[in-house]
């Protein structure tokens, strides 16, 4: 019985070293991670901002992608975003930020748009982007900025250029 116990503790100690489940508490490198997307996150006060980058359009112009969520139940509002000192065009003058009610730019789920006429940026690099709310402090990004290929082709009102 002795031999049995001590072989399936030697087996779970295994498992946890292995694993890296028991010796890296808290301070776990993959505990660690904070993007894990070219999008940017940040947050101002109780309003979450997620996966913000910029793709490149063949007119010249940026489209945005990014989510907005406000976990607070009092309400604020998004009112204006600016991109390397360029005023974004909103489909929407501002747009209200309810409790667990996200602001989707870009993708299936996009309840909102935002483009950035003459973002003369190459792909590759970053440009800050300024958000502003009602209520909540404003935030300056620094956002990737992406080619209108791949899995963001589909990203913008323009078609995506054939090859």
């Amino acid at each position: 019985m002795i031999k049995k116990t001590a072989g399936v503790a030697t087996i779970l100690i295994s498992v946890l070293a292995l694993t890296g489940c028991g010796a890296s508490g808290a301070q776990a490198p993959t505990r660690n991670i904070k993007q894990v997307t070219d999008g940017v996150e940040a947050q101002s006060g109780s309003i979450y901002i997620r996966d913000v980058l910029l793709v490149t359009q063949p007119d010249g112009s940026a489209t945005l992608v990014g989510t907005f969520i406000n976990e607070e139940a009092t309400s604020d509002a998004l009112t204006g975003i600016s991109v390397a000192g360029i005023k974004a065009t909103l489909s929407a003058p501002s747009f209200d930020l309810v409790q667990n009610t996200p602001v989707i730019f870009s993708g299936d789920s996009a309840n909102a748009t935002g483009v950035v006429p003459g973002l003369t940026t190459a792909p590759g690099n970053r440009v800050d982007v300024v958000v502003t709310f009602a209520h909540a402090a404003p935030l300056t990004l620094s956002a990737m900025v992406r080619a209108k290929a791949d899995y963001l082709a589909g990203v913008g009102a323009t078609p995506a250029p054939t090859k």
